[in-house]
């Protein structure tokens, strides 16, 4: 016995989790930073030396051109400050279930929604038959559905999630049924080759499709029927006067697991389900997310009170039954467990492309507005989030599949950032003393993507403009000031081309990636600035855009062919468009210079290369400017617009 319980000890100390420091390119990748900031030092020591004089022509452009230079300079210092720290990776050393059993902790998992239209019921309640599915104990687990456009059609879906939890939760514990999202494992697998897995598989299939069918019949009438809502109390709380900014708080227990009949078909427990809407009120600020958090840990501590909270968006679902546990290994841990906030699980999507046309895999919740201000906090106070990327992805979620939806949700994101360093809670502020510099960097290196956007477009502008009035603005090929230039660009490419294949990515998906950053700096970074600004001025307030998570199929199949897709008169596809057509003018009036004689002489090789880099980044552009006749080109309007603009962009005056 004594024997026994001191295995049992020695089986308790042990760490249940451990630390790999990954080593293997970390001296290559730092002689890659010190050549580069020694290229881009040489770039800022010959825009310095060579300034022109008052009386030549360009003395402005360039001076703006080395402004732009510093700034993209000192931005490329803070990414580096984050990357040059090593990176690491963790390994279990044996199921939490199996080390603590009845001692695990309660957990309360957020899910959050807003809309009915742009987040169909239909999805939100397979993330929610998910997350209520884990691999554990169903008295420890509670999920809140915190539906912010106080809809009834949200309520039936849940209601109705919950009757078919009873039967999917054992068919997944049956089976190990992975993604236990039903839309996602019923999109996934086909029907099993076994004789009686299938029956079950076909018939739990019915009551899904039969349930799925229930709610979008009820959303496409446009009311709840007499008969459903008889059948469940909480369709009382909505009437004529509640709307989605104007309603009181409700809360309805759906399954209640102190409920003796609170049980599956196989006669185990359900976890508790709650819906929730926070209270509403037009002459009120509620604070979007932020606020809705807040109300669900005011509800769930009255209800739960779990010590731990998983948070999930409705588009997020769960693809590992054990993630929780997983979780769970660094906070329980003996040794390093009461140092570590929160645990981090990157964004993943499971609609993404083969060359990711959209670039939608550097997404990373760590980076969001209300991550960078918690994490910003917890460091501040001491502790330590943990980024915890697991072999088999914790959550998938849908990608955005059109280039407005991509713009519009980096735009969110942006400007929420960008308040943040302009706030109390800026890192190089609130973090002073607290947290090490290569940290506050860290952070800025996400809140100054907005101003990122001005610098940039100066380089697209101002370049082109120049090479249409003849005015070189870098040197020769011929020059030894020709190799920084030349150096710091193609070891960034470089470097970005082997990251690229290193994850798995195709050199197209690189090429990609490289072009929607450029869509973005021009558009979703340049608004959120100008946003932040006025509203810091007093000159407008915030707003909240959801991104729709539902297209057409004709979109949606230009998606899957690779097809970029356009389709609206978005101003941001204006300015995309006109810059477009401006670097096109430029790098075409370069070509004809060289063909009138000019030569290479004049200094302008590099302008006309940097055009022509421009030029083939926008080929979808082009193409959806002028070739396309699907709906997904660009609109005569915006296409009427842009040559306007350009045109006349190319008359501006350089001084």
């Amino acid at each position: 016995m004594g024997g026994h319980v001191g295995g049992e000890e020695a089986h308790e100390a042990q760490p249940l989790f451990e630390t790999e420091v990954s080593k293997g390119t970390k001296l290559a990748y730092r002689v890659y930073a010190v050549t580069v900031l020694i290229g881009i030092c040489s770039i800022w020591v010959y825009r310095s030396m060579n300034i022109p004089t008052a009386e030549e022509k360009g003395r402005w452009a360039w001076i703006g051109m080395f402004m732009a230079e510093l700034w993209f300079g000192f931005y490329w210092i803070i990414t580096q400050s984050v990357r040059w720290n090593v990176t690491h990776r963790y390994t279990f050393k044996d199921r939490l279930i199996n080390r603590y059993g009845d001692k695990l902790p309660a957990v309360d998992i957020f899910v959050c929604t807003a809309d009915p239209t742009m987040e169909p019921p239909t999805m939100v309640i397979s993330t929610v038959l998910s997350v209520m599915s884990y691999n554990y104990p169903p008295d420890k687990l509670s999920v809140y559905l915190s539906d912010d456009g106080g809809s009834e059609f949200t309520f039936h879906a849940l209601l109705e999630a919950s009757r078919f939890s009873k039967h999917w939760i054992p068919f997944c514990k049956k089976f190990s049924v992975e993604p236990r999202s039903p839309l996602a494992y019923f999109a996934q697998n086909s029907k099993p080759e076994d004789p009686k897995v299938a029956k079950e598989w076909l018939a739990i299939k019915k009551l899904y499709e039969e349930m799925k069918c229930r709610i979008e019949s009820a959303i496409e009438k446009g009311c709840i029927s007499k008969d459903i809502r008889d059948q469940h109390k909480g369709f009382s709380e909505w009437n004529s006067e509640v709307t989605k900014q104007d309603h009181q708080p409700i809360v309805q227990i759906l399954i209640d697991r102190r409920n003796p009949d609170a049980v599956d078909d196989d006669g185990h427990q359900l976890p508790t389900l709650v819906y929730v809407a926070r209270e509403k009120r037009p002459q009120f600020p509620h604070n979007f997310k932020a606020g809705s958090m807040n109300s669900l840990i005011r509800v769930s501590s009255e209800i739960s009170n779990a010590p731990i909270i998983l948070n999930v968006d409705c588009d997020m679902y769960s693809n590992n039954s054990d993630a929780i546990k997983e979780a769970l290994c660094f906070f329980m841990d003996k040794e390093r467990g009461h140092m570590i906030s929160y645990v981090q699980y990157p964004q993943s999507y499971d609609n993404i492309t083969k060359n990711d046309i959209y670039s939608n895999m550097g997404l990373v919740y760590g980076c969001l507005v209300e991550d960078i201000i918690t994490g910003l906090t917890i460091q501040c106070r001491g502790w330590k989030p943990v980024y915890y990327n697991p072999e088999r992805t914790a959550f998938l979620g849908v990608a955005p599949n059109t280039l407005d939806i991509s713009l519009v949700q980096h735009k969110r994101w942006c400007e929420g950032m960008f308040q943040i360093f302009l706030s109390k809670y800026c890192p190089f502020t609130y973090g002073y003393d607290k947290i090490k510099l290569g940290a506050q960097t860290g952070y800025c290196l996400y809140l100054l993507w907005a101003p990122n956007s001005i610098a940039l477009l100066y380089y697209l502008i101002i370049p082109s403009i120049c090479l249409l009035h003849g005015i070189p603005l870098f040197p020769e090929v011929s020059s030894l000031w020709f190799l920084p230039f030349a150096y710091v660009y193609a070891a960034r490419n470089a470097c970005g081309i082997a990251e690229a294949l290193a994850c798995g990515d195709t050199l197209k998906a690189w090429w990609n990636s490289q072009r929607m950053w450029y869509f973005r700096r021009t558009t979703s970074y340049l608004f959120a600035f100008i946003d932040t600004i006025t509203r810091q001025l007093g000159f407008s307030q915030s707003a909240f855009s959801i991104t729709a998570k539902v297209v057409d199929d004709d979109v949606l199949e230009r998606y899957e062919e690779g097809t970029m897709e356009f389709g609206t008169s978005s101003v941001m596809f204006t300015i995309i468009a006109t810059l477009s057509l401006l670097n096109f003018f430029g790098f075409t009036a370069g070509i004809l210079k060289i063909i009138w004689g000019y030569g290479f002489a004049e200094g302008l090789t590099v302008q006309i290369g940097l055009c022509l880099v421009v030029v083939v980044i926008n080929l979808p552009v082009y193409q959806a400017l002028f070739l396309r006749d699907d709906n997904g080109r660009i609109p005569s309007s915006v296409v009427f617009k842009s040559l306007v603009l350009a045109s006349l962009a190319c008359l501006i005056p350089v001084y």
